[in-house]
């Protein structure tokens, strides 16, 4: 989307029994993949009715709560899970293990489309159209709650700022009213700089020893203390491992051509995670709207399928 009429703020979205495994190496808030899936198929239920286009999407979180257990203080956490009814012959069913989450989310959505720029009764009418198409839809596998009590925030399309300063102004202005919360966003350029770090250190690390690092709690001795003492190394911010999308690991096979593929009307290829860092960070530190939008990235010839943020705090 190269100009966005407007932006669109879906506030403190009540999400039940999200997916949580976002990948085979992580788990915890829902994939960028995911969320911006969830988008575009809002789009489409939309573009059915409208003239209108969703582009880059910033995510908020409020509040996250895994369906989690520990069995003994100190012990390790699992996944809640469902028992299966039993078969036929009483034995139990092979299950696939599932991590499920409740979510409060806020999203704000760049919009483009000439139903943006129409009178004030018909955007109403379409907001309200938009509020009940989310409902119906699912976010990350998970069920979103119609909003029950008084008093709670509206769906809101606001004009796209013609200045910096507006877009100063605007962006403070809402996205302090979704306080407290956090905005997620890219920390590519970290992965990187502690990649290089490494190698200076052992010349066969890679950006996935970074990754790990990261993802791990680390011990180091304190300089500072007159006897050893070991503590736990800090991190700068809230700083986090997420999965970003897909690497090709085939050709790109022609529609039809592979057995037991869901949509057998598009070419399918074989593909693996993508992982980066991103930041939960809090949306007063955000002076711009743009530092908090994710986009698609696609480069075929490359087999690379990512979301990316082009973040500047």
């Amino acid at each position: 989307m190269k100009s966005p009429d407007a932006i669109l703020i879906l506030p403190h979205l009540k999400v039940q029994n999200a997916n949580i495994i976002s990948s085979p190496l992580t788990w915890g808030f829902p994939a960028v993949t995911a969320v911006l899936g969830f988008v575009h198929a809002l789009e489409r239920k939309l573009s059915q009715h409208y003239e209108i286009k969703l582009g880059g999407t910033g995510i908020i979180c409020h509040r996250f709560m895994p369906q989690v257990f520990q069995s003994r203080p100190g012990g390790d956490t699992v996944f809640c899970l469902t028992r299966n009814p039993l078969q036929k012959d009483g034995a139990t069913p092979a299950f696939v293990e599932e991590g499920r989450a409740h979510l409060e989310i806020s999203l704000v959505v760049q919009v483009a489309g000439a139903s943006c720029t129409e009178h004030e009764e018909a955007v109403k009418a379409m907001l309200t159209n938009i509020l009940q198409t989310v409902y119906s839809l699912r976010f990350a596998g998970g069920s979103i709650l119609p909003e029950t009590q008084p008093g709670a925030k509206p769906i809101q399309l606001i004009n796209w700022p013609d200045t910096d300063e507006e877009m100063q102004k605007l962006t403070k202005a809402r996205l302090r009213r979704l306080l407290p919360g956090f905005a997620l966003i890219s920390r590519e350029q970290l992965l990187a700089e502690r990649t290089q770090q490494l190698q200076l250190i052992n010349p066969q690390a890679t950006a996935l020893d970074a990754l790990l690092e990261f993802s791990s709690l680390n011990f180091e001795v304190d300089s500072v203390a007159e006897n050893t003492l070991w503590k736990i190394s800090q991190k700068r911010g809230w700083v986090v491992p997420i999965p970003i999308g897909y690497k090709a690991l085939s050709d790109l096979y022609a529609p039809g051509t592979v057995l037991n593929v869901r949509d057998t009307d598009h070419p399918f290829r074989f593909v693996e995670n993508i992982y980066s860092l991103g930041q939960w960070l809090s949306p007063h530190r955000i002076r711009y709207l743009n530092d908090i939008f994710w986009h698609y990235q696609i480069d075929s010839t490359k087999g690379i399928y990512r979301c990316i943020n082009e973040s500047n705090v």
